[in-house]
């Protein structure tokens, strides 16, 4: 929602509650397959709360970063501010929450919420090797792999989330075709032959 709009609903009495998953669904996901964001230019507000629930971020050197909601008088609630907590700390989080300033890309990937920063005419390209890179995974066992970021991301206790990963996850992934099939390729020296996944 625009500023514009945001003052509209303000000026007619409408309060927005933020209680529609909103920000295409990420803050609230478990997806199965990876988000991988492609970040160029301002990356503020509500496009960094988005960034911050994707899986990979890859950010041309031009990328700009920030949580100005506090200069507006609202605060970022989407999901972003404990995930940012866990990804780059606790004081860092604080820094970039409370004082509304800008980030660069360089100084997030030092901090670990970018991935990578490359230079500007090679984001698309980069972003799409690093997709085509995961698409010739085996498609369970990326599907267990998610659970298990997922289980990681949600779970305090490793032991908690690698159990419910090994117990839930992991015997359907040994009991499908794929993993039958990725032994095999290995031991045979030549490429999978990966099925749809379906688990």
């Amino acid at each position: 929602m625009s500023h514009a709009e945001w003052n509209q609903l303000n000026e007619r009495g409408i309060t927005n509650e933020m209680t529609a998953p909103g920000l295409a669904g990420l803050p609230r996901r478990k997806g199965e397959k990876p988000i991988i964001a492609a970040v160029n230019g301002y990356c503020l507000g509500g496009g960094f709360e988005m960034v911050v629930n994707c899986d990979i971020v890859i950010a041309s050197e031009r990328a700009t970063f920030g949580l100005p909601e506090v200069r507006r008088g609202i605060a970022a609630v989407a999901g972003s501010l404990p995930r940012l907590v866990r990804i780059v700390g606790k004081q860092r989080a604080a820094e970039i929450a409370l004082s509304g300033l800008t980030f660069s890309a360089s100084q997030l990937e030092d901090w670990g919420l970018v991935n990578r920063v490359v230079e500007h005419n090679q984001l698309l390209a980069t972003t799409v090797a690093t997709a085509s890179a995961i698409s010739e995974n085996s498609p369970d066992s990326l599907r267990v792999t998610m659970e298990g970021l997922h289980l990681g991301w949600e779970i305090a206790s490793v032991e908690e989330a690698s159990s419910a990963l090994v117990d839930g996850w992991y015997r359907k992934l040994i009991e499908g075709e794929n993993f039958r099939e990725g032994v095999r390729a290995f031991v045979e020296k030549r490429k999978p032959q990966w099925r749809p996944c379906k688990l």
